[in-house]
């Protein structure tokens, strides 16, 4: 069964054999919904959940089990790294080997970037096993934030959508995906212009005094802006 949360509070039928419950996750009782999904990350399921940029499927990083089924849903080539989302700036500590100062860390985060630095021991070595960097996020999203620091730990994010289509600004447009996941937060709609899909800017940080873009994303200016700031070379034109 499917649980799909959003801004009615009402039941309806989603199809013949399958129910909905309604909750607008916008005024609703946070605790409650964050409870809801932190029981259903610890049982080893993935999650919708809308962030400050599109909407995103989520399961716990630790969980290797529940990894490979954000995969398998996403129909994901493995070798395509997933990001962790985390709830503060100090947590990124945990996870990466910052190499920049906690000032520019804090001017990008929380917010639509993505920050990739070498992975740490304790992760999961079995997320993303093929490369030694995690792109690491902190959503200007309250919801997408308690959840991890409720689950006191990171959360795998990755774009609702099948692999290669266009990200998703509502939860209608992933509908497709909803038979295999077990709770769907609705946050409502997103956004309402193609570069609402852009998702975040992800930059690689992983080598010292240097930046690297990877993906351009929707908050490329600021991003750019804080980096040059901060005297950081573009490892693409040293």
């Amino acid at each position: 069964m499917i649980k799909i949360l959003s801004f009615m509070k009402h039941i309806h039928h989603i199809a013949s054999n399958t129910m909905a419950r309604i909750v607008d996750i916008c005024s609703n009782e946070q605790e409650q919904l964050v409870s809801m999904a932190k029981e259903s990350l610890k049982s080893g399921k993935v999650i919708a959940v809308p962030s400050d940029t599109i909407y995103g499927i989520a399961a716990l990083v630790q969980n290797s089990e529940a990894v490979d089924r954000m995969y398998n849903i996403k129909n994901r080539d493995y070798s395509k790294p997933l990001a962790i989302s985390v709830a503060e700036i100090n947590d990124i500590y945990r996870w990466g080997k910052v190499t920049v100062s906690s000032d520019l860390l804090s001017e990008l985060l929380p917010g639509p970037v993505t920050v990739v630095f070498e992975r740490t021991k304790e992760l999961n070595p079995e997320l993303n096993p093929g490369t030694s960097l995690v792109g690491i996020r902190i959503p200007d999203h309250k919801f997408v934030r308690e959840i991890s620091r409720s689950c006191q730990g990171p959360i795998a994010l990755t774009s609702a959508n099948v692999s290669s289509t266009l990200s998703t600004l509502n939860v209608q447009e992933f509908k497709n995906l909803w038979p295999q996941l077990d709770i769907v937060f609705d946050g409502g709609e997103l956004g309402d212009t193609f570069h609402s899909r852009a998702g975040s800017t992800v930059v690689d940080l992983s080598v010292q005094g240097t930046y690297k873009i990877i993906r351009e994303g929707s908050a490329i200016k600021p991003t750019l802006a804080a980096l040059q700031a901060h005297h950081l070379q573009d490892r693409e034109k040293r």
